[in-house]
């Protein structure tokens, strides 16, 4: 039996580490509840119900779990739908394209794809490779040398507390001009902006768990007080961290 011209990938996991995957179909990543990381061509997003991403077949990805999450992914084989926009692209979910995606899952590969089903993927496709076209500016380029990867990693680490610039570059073997060129370079932003970036994606990952309060939450990644990451949270995404969440849906 030969798998339908689309269907949804519908599945809870819990942590895991990073997966490299490589499929067939063009591939709509997307997590109904908790978040997920993805890492392709030299950059990373974290993926919340507010965010999902759009794949071209035979695109190298890699996904890591960080919490417990459910994934209500979807599949389309090339011959159904037209060549995604992009050969990969992150951009915010609409109330509508969540429902679609959501509509999707009794559409298992297991399924036949009737008449009402194969319209539904059909709309699923042409409403998310719309928003496609205006990917999110949320990434977060992975670096290329040895210095700055190291570096990325030994920032992240230390978001709870107060990163010092010049102690990473110590501690990554290059002189604290060195690292900042590279950086600027390398991710086209200073140190602080990549600091403020990943705090955030932080945070967006936090908020994707019901059990964290947004109080806590802003603690862990840095801040010294909910009305400070409030603001760097709107000047971020436009939206406040509680409107944030509000997106994710039920």
């Amino acid at each position: 039996m030969t798998d339908p011209p689309a269907y949804a990938f519908v599945k809870d996991f819990d942590p895991e580490p990073t997966k490299t995957l490589v499929m067939d179909r063009h591939y709509l990543l997307y997590a109904a509840k908790g978040a997920m990381r993805l890492e392709a061509e030299g950059k990373g997003w974290t993926l919340p119900p507010a965010r999902a991403a759009l794949i071209h077949a035979g695109r190298e990805i890699k996904v890591t779990m960080p919490q417990k999450l459910s994934a209500c992914s979807v599949l389309f084989d090339p011959s159904f739908v037209k060549p995604p926009p992009a050969s990969l692209s992150v951009f915010e979910m609409t109330p509508l394209a969540r429902e679609l995606v959501l509509a999707c899952r009794d559409y298992d590969p297991q399924s036949t794809l009737d008449d009402y089903g194969e319209q539904l993927f059909k709309m699923l496709a042409a409403n998310t490779w719309k928003l496609a076209e205006t990917p999110t500016k949320a990434g977060l380029p992975s670096g290329q040398s040895e210095a700055v990867k190291a570096a990325l990693v030994l920032t992240e680490e230390q978001l709870a507390g107060t990163p010092n610039f010049e102690e990473i570059a110590a501690n990554v073997a290059v002189s604290p001009r060195t690292l900042a060129r590279r950086f600027s370079e390398e991710l086209g932003m200073n140190w602080r902006q990549a600091l403020r970036r990943l705090r955030m994606n932080r945070a967006i990952e936090a908020l994707a768990d019901p059990q964290r309060q947004i109080t806590e939450i802003a603690f862990s990644v840095g801040y010294s007080s909910l009305s400070a990451f409030n603001t760097a949270f709107r000047d971020f995404s436009g939206r406040t961290p509680t409107e944030f969440r509000a997106s994710f849906g039920g």
